[in-house]
């Protein structure tokens, strides 16, 4: 589908500022929301918000449905009862501008831990009732998942195809036996879910009542130390050890000489066809619950996929192994209707790629910063945009744009100023004009541009095991005079919210209209 005219701010909630070492679902969220509002923005795109499991990475999650107990708001979970106001009084200091993730994990899980045993103790009959609620409606996902996390504490953390093998197996005495015994921390896991989803249906709802919707992210891989693997071991290329046989990646590329090997495990696409794609219907169906909008990332791997050998330590000896295709949107369309989708069509595309994406309108991205070197038909140039396009200045696997302009030689800086027709000093504010100026109908900015901030502030760098996901932005960064910026140069190039007028105004609107007017 196509979207209207309109820009937003790329910021996951990590990133936001706060005592507990990272970004959460507090006060500052529903902050930044006022700030999107303030300087006219529609849109706040985020990273995938499941629980991070290898490299804290929001792409490798332990569950493709579950929520991030991580961000969740300790300070909200105190004025529900469930945490004793001095328990938050007296943390450890955390870094201000990055998340140490170690220690923030060690601290925030102590104290999930004492708001489980909280909610059990002093739950109201309300909350119990709410809980058991949330419990029985996403027991299709949640009972596996919340088992699966219990499991792999009580295995100090191994991954499944580890354990005795009938549970790898998921033999049924041997669930049912793990089951009884782990019932408490079953339940616990299942509370996190719980004020996970309350916490972030509060910013949502904010949100949304500000006018401005939510860009959320998929990926189309699924982490293999996973509930989802694990317990649909069908779905995946697995040997009878529960063992990945081949595993996604992507040929050399632009970040990679080598290629990126991702290490997911891959999909048999044919089971999933006879099954009329449920699992992926299951999994489209929450995330948009959760957000507005679903950018679908690595697109083309609904086309065609780089299925690397799982011995293999790079993603040099891949193959194209062939994908769904369009029978697999034709079936999410008609079972889930119009798809909010943005295609993530970056890297190497072929025309099959394109015409998938066309066929079922799906607007695709451009990034700035692969704009030049190649000429004047390179696609990322804005003269040759279409309009059903989401422009980006860069994206989290990107470089700031200070950044990614202070590493070009003076010769590629003078012909990226030979494009943009100056040079304002100013390289960020360059870039966001450039996609504000242009027929894309949506344009995005990572929070970094905004704040002219260098490579100190880059999210992730494609292929990097560890050190990634970690930049946040300080308190007072987001101040009057950013906001007025920003507004000033959406409403410049006609970003800003118009409200539709009606087709067909009744008497009183049009009389309603014409006071406006005067």
């Amino acid at each position: 589908m196509e979207f209207p005219r309109s820009s937003g701010i790329l910021l996951h909630p990590t990133s936001l500022p706060g005592r507990f070492g990272m970004g959460d679902l507090g006060d500052n969220s529903f902050r930044f929301v006022d700030f999107l509002a303030a300087a006219g923005q529609q849109l706040w795109q985020i990273l995938p918000l499941g629980p991070t499991g290898y490299g804290d990475s929001p792409y490798q999650c332990f569950s493709a449905f579950a929520g991030n107990p991580l961000l969740i708001s300790l300070d909200k979970l105190v004025e529900q009862g469930f945490l004793p106001g001095e328990a938050v009084a007296n943390l450890p200091t955390f870094p201000a501008t990055h998340v140490d993730f170690g220690p923030v994990i060690q601290a925030k899980n102590a104290l999930l831990n004492q708001a489980i045993a909280g909610f059990k103790e002093r739950a109201t009959p309300d909350q119990r009732r709410d809980f058991e609620g949330f419990s029985e409606a996403n027991k299709a996902w949640l009972d596996d998942y919340a088992l699966f996390m219990a499991l792999k504490d009580s295995h100090g953390g191994a991954t499944w195809s580890s354990w005795e093998l009938d549970l790898v197996q998921r033999q049924p005495e041997a669930l049912q036996k793990a089951r009884e015994d782990l019932a408490g921390q079953i339940e616990g896991y299942k509370f996190l879910q719980w004020v996970f989803f309350n916490q972030w249906y509060w910013v949502k709802t904010y949100a949304n009542s500000k006018g401005i919707k939510i860009i959320g992210d998929i990926p189309i891989f699924v982490a293999y130390d996973s509930a989802d693997v694990w317990s649909n071991p069908e779905l995946f290329f697995l040997d009878e050890k529960g063992q990945p046989t081949v595993v996604a990646g992507v040929p050399p590329d632009y970040f990679s000489a080598t290629g990126q090997l991702w290490g997911n495990p891959l999909y048999r696409w044919d089971t999933l066809a006879r099954n009329g794609y449920d699992w992926w219907i299951r999994r489209l169906r929450m995330i948009l619950n959760q957000v507005d909008i679903v950018r679908l990332d690595h697109f083309r791997g609904f086309e065609d996929y780089w299925a690397v050998p799982a011995t293999d330590s790079n993603a040099i000896n891949g193959r194209w192994m062939k994908g769904p295709s369009a029978a697999f949107f034709e079936t999410l369309q008609n079972v889930l209707g119009d798809l909010p989708i943005i295609a993530e069509d970056l890297g190497q595309i072929s025309r099959r790629v394109m015409r998938l994406r066309d066929t079922f309108q799906l607007p695709g991205m451009k990034i700035l910063h692969f704009a030049f070197g190649a000429g004047s038909s390179n696609p990322y140039l804005p003269h040759n945009f279409e309009r059903n396009t989401i422009v980006y200045t860069g994206s989290h696997d990107n470089d700031t744009t200070v950044g990614w302009f202070s590493q070009l030689s003076e010769q590629e800086q003078a012909e990226i100023f030979k494009y943009i027709g100056f040079d304002s000093g100013d390289i960020a504010y360059d870039f966001i004009r450039l996609a504000f100026r242009s027929v894309a109908n949506v344009a995005v900015v990572p929070l970094q541009d905004y704040l002219r901030l260098g490579t100190e502030a880059r999210m992730n760098y494609p292929g990097r095991a560890s050190g990634n996901w970690g930049w946040r932005f300080e308190e007072n960064a987001l101040t009057p005079e950013l906001a007025g910026q920003i507004y000033e140069v959406t409403e410049l190039y006609g970003r800003t919210y118009k409200p539709a007028e009606p087709e067909n105004p009744d008497e009183d609107a049009m009389v309603d209209m014409a006071v406006k007017k005067k």
